[in-house]
């Protein structure tokens, strides 16, 4: 009986320990293979590390390459993302090429970038240049939209 009620209580635990065991979802940086992936919008190949974009999808930890802030942006739009508003934006920024969160980056308008749409990021407001204007990531994402290419 004993042997019984302990085999009982061994599959019960590892039914229990099985089942808390949830797949993790990596929404970290991922790896760029530089000079060889390609934008998801625009379809040009990835290459100027101050500039890219990686788009996690926070559900199931995809993750999307972009070659400028528009590209994501747009693609957002043309590809109708239902998640996009829970999305985990990285960009690479501006002066440093160190991955940070792009919704909580300052952009400074005027910048060569690959897809020609301007916008640079910086993690801190004191990077950006004095006199150049500076906005948010809203302010990004709705000029995007009206340039809309």
């Amino acid at each position: 009986m004993y042997k019984k009620l302990t085999s009982f209580l061994l599959i019960i635990s590892l039914g229990f320990l099985l089942s808390s065991c949830e797949k993790k979802i990596k929404t970290g940086i991922h790896d760029i293979h530089w000079d060889r992936d390609m934008c998801k919008r625009c379809i040009m190949v990835v290459s100027d590390r101050n500039q890219t974009v990686q788009v996690i999808n926070p559900k199931d930890g995809e993750a999307y390459v972009f070659d400028d802030i528009g590209c994501t942006i747009l693609w957002f739009k043309d590809q109708d993302i239902k998640w996009k508003d829970n999305a985990i934006i990285w960009i690479n920024d501006f002066k440093t090429s160190k991955w940070i969160n792009a919704r909580t980056a300052f952009y400074d308008t005027m910048n060569v970038t690959p897809m020609a749409y301007g916008f640079g990021a910086h993690e801190k407001k004191d990077s950006i240049q004095a006199g150049l204007e500076i906005i948010d990531f809203e302010e990004v994402s709705k000029r995007i939209l009206i340039i809309g290419r």
